[in-house]
């Protein structure tokens, strides 16, 4: 049995745990789980680890004392770390750990802006949207009018920032951490995924970061991805 088995909750974080380790070619588990008729995870994950949200991994043999036991990890960043020390040993989707050099600053500066500045603002953009789709009919004016002004106010100005400062990154280096391919672009790629539903991203002012997507959806570890776990569908 292999020492790895990601929950997998569709249309989530998890895809890019998913994504990460078809392009590591490491052996895992796969338990997939579908959203609730209110777009929330299932309570099952919840037996899985008490935040009930995924990804979670767990890991046989990190307890020394208990190595059949498994360890249960969560936060795509977390689970990112851990997959790249444990297993990128040649470094060939993460740069080395070095102040000076530019591919590691941009590789760390990218997976820490995925979660703590790119995606709060699209997060509120769903979450208002699910929750106008799913209001009453009498209230659903009003629903809509409260959305329309908070993202007028608050949210797209937002979104609009994360995705021009992405546009300037990509239409200099071809993937995020310079020229190579990096778990940077997997941490990156459901943010872009997100914020291209719907109508999509314009085609001239996000060029680049158009053509980047086209290229990872074209490498045969995110396709496998996504016959395992599903399309990303917002």
């Amino acid at each position: 049995m292999s020492e790895l088995h990601l929950h997998h909750l569709e249309n989530s974080r998890s895809f890019r745990i998913l994504w990460l380790l078809e392009e590591l070619g490491v052996e895992y588990q796969l338990t997939r789980y579908e959203r609730t008729n209110s777009y929330l995870a299932p309570k099952s994950l919840e037996r899985v680890h008490p935040s009930g949200k995924s990804p979670v991994l767990e890991v046989a043999g990190l307890n020394p004392k208990d190595p059949a036991e498994k360890t249960s990890l969560i936060e795509s960043g977390h689970i990112i770390d851990y997959l790249m020390a444990k297993y990128d040993t040649e470094y060939k989707l993460h740069p080395k750990v070095d102040a000076e050099s530019q591919a590691w600053r941009d590789y760390d500066f990218w997976m820490h802006y995925a979660e703590a500045s790119a995606m709060p603002a699209l997060v509120m953009r769903l979450v208002f949207s699910k929750v106008v789709e799913r209001s009453p009919t009498l209230i659903k004016p009003i629903a809509k009018g409260i959305r329309k002004q908070v993202e007028a106010l608050m949210i797209n100005k937002n979104i609009r920032t994360a995705l021009d400062l992405i546009e300037e990154k990509l239409s200099k280096d071809k993937w995020f951490a310079g020229s190579e391919f990096s778990a940077a672009d997997v941490q990156m790629g459901f943010f872009i995924e997100a914020a291209n539903a719907g109508p999509g991203l314009d085609e001239v002012r996000y060029n680049s970061t158009l053509n980047w997507l086209k290229r990872c959806q074209g490498r045969q570890a995110y396709k496998a991805a996504v016959e395992k776990g599903g399309k990303l569908e917002f």
